[in-house]
């Protein structure tokens, strides 16, 4: 861990305790009743961060909590919830992490050097994914094409505005909620629509 993630890391709970304070949760964006997607998630595939091909296929009967993640920035403890959140509910959701630089070079690492950050570090085992552009533009991933795209998803248009935000999947494939980055993966809000 280098001198900044260091910082960052000690830093982290002042940052998320900035959320809370000005009402991060108020940014988290849900359909009004589930709708069925356009494109089914379980057609599309991605590549984990060891290389393998992973098919949301998968995933069916299940929830999927799909954030992107980065080594560098101040939300980078989340790891740590997600992984905390994951070994709670893994019998009933997979969390899927995507390591991307679209904000201010925050992820600046190839893939073997962020999937030894994350184990090492937070201990993470949930699912990471190679390296990917998240945001709207030519090189978007094609998972994050249809997290973005209503005529994908069937509702939503926000892209990640940060690193760590995050997407939840219901078992049925549906698009459920868009939670920023202030929102906690332990916060009650998102606790409750795993649980749901």
């Amino acid at each position: 861990m280098t001198v900044r993630q260091s910082l960052l890391k000690a830093f982290y709970p002042v940052i998320m305790g900035a959320g809370k304070l000005f009402g991060a949760e108020k940014n988290v964006l849900h359909p009004t009743a589930p709708i069925m997607p356009e494109v089914p998630i379980y057609t599309l595939t991605a590549t984990t961060i060891d290389g393998k091909e992973f098919n949301f296929n998968q995933c069916k009967g299940k929830k999927i909590l799909i954030v992107n993640t980065a080594s560098d920035c101040g939300y980078t403890g989340q790891y740590e919830e997600l992984e905390k959140l994951y070994q709670q509910y893994k019998d009933k959701l997979i969390i899927i992490g995507f390591p991307a630089n679209d904000f201010k070079e925050q992820e600046k690492a190839n893939n073997t050097a962020i999937a030894g950050f994350c184990k090492v570090n937070f201990g993470v085992t949930f699912l990471l994914m190679q390296k990917a552009s998240v945001i709207t533009g030519n090189q978007q991933h094609p998972v994050f094409q249809w997290l973005c795209q209503p005529q994908q998803n069937g509702w939503n248009n926000q892209q990640p505005q940060w690193n760590f935000s995050k997407y939840l999947i219901n078992q049925q494939g549906q698009l459920m909620a868009y939670f920023p980055s202030g929102v906690s993966p332990l916060s009650d809000i998102v606790v409750k629509a795993i649980q749901q």
